[in-house]
C-alpha cells in the first residue's frame, strides 16, 4: 500500500498561505506537478500513492472515477490561482506523474495542462512532461499529447530483461520502450527520457549492461537510473522476507552505478544529478531541477506535495477524499509545515549536493566545513570546485552521497 503522509499542522480550509511565503515570489521559478493516481496493476516494488480499479472499488465510488478526474485537477489549479493571488509568474514547468497518467485519455491530460495555461500562463519555452507506461500509448496517442502542448515524455523502461521485469511485476514487453522512443520522436517530442532501475533481485551485471545498451540504442536524450529500494509494505518486500527472491546489497548497487556511468558517459551523456544523465543542458529535466534547487511548485492531485516560499504541504491521499474536498469548496490539503531557516539550510545541502554544480561551502557550519575538508582529502569532493567555494561530488563521492551529506549537514 502507499506510504503514509507526514505529520504536520492542519491546512486552512481555503488553502491560504502565510504572507511571508509569497514575499519575493517573483524571483523564484514556479512549476506544477499534476498527479494521476491510477494504475492498471500495482508493481511489486511500488509504494507510490497509486490505486488500481480493484483497490478503489467500494472505497471511493463515483468520486474516485477516472472519468471526471481532469475536472477535479482543474478545480485545484483554480484554487491555486486564488491562493497565489496576483502572483505574476508564468509557469516554467509542468510535470504529469503517477501512477500511469496515460491511462487517462490524451484529451484529459490536455485539459489539465490547459487549466494551468489559462490560470497562470506558460513561460516561453516551458517544459511540459508526462510520464507514460510503454503499453499505454501508441503513435496516435503520442501525437495527441504533442498537439495538446506536451514537449517531453518519460517512459518507464526499468529493464530490457524479461525475468527482471517479472520480478518487478512490470507488464510491458521487452523492446516496447525502445519503440516508444521512436514513436515519440515521430510525434515531434524534442525530449525523451527512459527510467531504469538497477539492483533488482536476480539481475546480473550482464542484464544491467544489456538494459543500458538497449536504452542507449533507442536514442533518448535523457536517462534516469535508480537503485531499487525495497519499501516496507510492498509485495516485493514480502517476497524477499519469505525467501522467494534474494536481496541485493550496497556493493552490488555501487557496481551497477559504475557500469551506468561508464556506458552513459561513453555514449555522450553527462550526469547532472546523482541518478540522472542528459546529452545536452537542454535535455535536463528542468522540473526536477526545481525540486533540487528549492524553487516553488504546486502539486495537484491526491497525495501530491507542494512547496511555496518555505511552506510545504501535502494533499489527502485517497482519490475519493480528494474529490470530496474539492466538491465542497475546500482545499484538499491534509497538512503542512513551515520550514525554519535552519531546516531550509539543511535541505539545500541535502538536495544541491546531489547536483553536478554542487552546493556552496558557505552553507556549511564549522563541523560541516571540517567534514567537507575531510571529504576532499578522501577523494569524495572535487578539488577545483572546492577551491572556488563549492562542494561537488566526485564519482566516488556519488557512490557515497548519502554518507557525505550526513557529515556536511552537521
Amino acid at each position: 500500500m502507499p506510504s503514509v503522509l507526514p505529520d504536520g499542522e492542519p491546512m486552512p480550509e481555503d488553502g491560504a498561505l502565510p504572507p511571508a511565503a509569497l514575499a519575493g515570489a517573483a524571483r523564484r521559478p514556479l512549476g506544477f506537478y499534476l498527479h494521476v493516481p491510477y494504475c492498471a496493476t500495482r508493481c511489486g516494488y511500488c509504494d507510490f500513492n497509486t490505486y488500481t480499479s480493484s483497490e478503489l472499488r467500494g472505497s471511493g465510488g463515483v468520486l474516485a472515477s477516472r472519468d471526471n478526474y481532469a475536472e477535479q485537477v482543474t478545480e485545484e489549479v483554480r484554487l491555486a490561482r486564488k491562493v497565489l493571488g496576483d502572483d505574476p509568474r508564468p509557469v516554467e514547468t509542468v510535470f504529469v506523474g503517477g501512477g500511469t497518467p496515460t491511462l487517462l485519455a490524451a484529451a484529459d491530460l490536455g485539459r489539465m495542462l490547459a487549466a494551468v495555461r489559462e490560470e497562470f500562463g506558460l513561460a516561453d519555452g516551458a517544459e511540459i512532461t508526462t510520464e507514460a507506461n510503454p503499453e499505454s500509448v501508441d503513435p496516435r496517442y503520442l501525437a495527441e499529447l504533442r498537439e495538446a502542448g506536451f514537449n517531453r515524455v518519460s517512459f518507464g523502461m526499468q529493464s530490457a530483461r524479461r525475468h527482471v521485469l517479472k520480478v518487478l511485476d512490470r507488464t510491458h514487453t521487452p523492446g516496447r520502450p525502445e519503440q516508444c522512443v521512436a514513436e515519440a520522436r515521430a510525434a515531434g517530442f524534442d525530449h525523451v527520457n527512459l527510467d531504469l532501475i538497477y539492483g533488482t533481485p536476480g539481475e546480473s551485471d550482464d542484464d544491467w549492461r544489456a538494459t543500458l545498451e538497449a536504452a542507449l540504442g533507442a536514442g533518448p536524450d535523457h536517462v534516469s537510473a535508480y537503485a531499487l529500494i525495497v519499501e516496507e509494505g510492498t509485495q516485493l518486500a514480502r517476497r524477499i522476507r519469505r525467501g522467494e527472491v534474494p536481496m541485493t546489497d550496497d556493493d552490488v548497487h555501487a557496481d551497477r552505478y559504475l557500469i551506468a556511468e561508464e556506458l552513459l558517459s561513453a555514449a555522450g551523456f553527462e550526469w547532472y544529478e546523482v541518478s540522472n544523465w542528459a546529452t545536452t543542458p537542454e535535455g535536463r529535466c528542468r522540473h526536477n531541477e526545481l525540486y533540487w534547487r528549492g524553487a516553488d511548485w504546486w502539486g495537484a492531485g491526491p497525495g501530491a506535495h507542494s512547496h511555496v516560499g518555505g511552506v510545504r504541504w501535502w494533499n489527502v491521499k485517497h482519490p475519493g477524499a480528494y474529490a470530496q474536498a474539492l466538491g465542497e469548496g475546500r482545499s484538499p490539503g491534509a497538512g503542512r509545515e513551515l520550514l525554519a531557516d535552519e531546516e531550509r539550510r539543511v535541505e539545500r545541502i541535502l538536495l544541491e549536493l546531489r547536483l553536478s554544480e554542487g552546493c556552496p561551502l558557505g552553507l556549511l557550519r564549522p563541523a560541516g566545513a571540517a567534514a567537507a575538508a575531510r571529504a576532499l582529502a578522501d577523494g569524495l569532493l572535487a578539488p577545483e570546485p572546492y577551491r572556488h567555494g563549492r562542494a561537488v561530488l566526485t564519482l566516488r563521492g556519488r557512490l557515497l552521497a548519502d554518507a557525505v551529506v550526513r557529515d556536511l549537514v552537521d
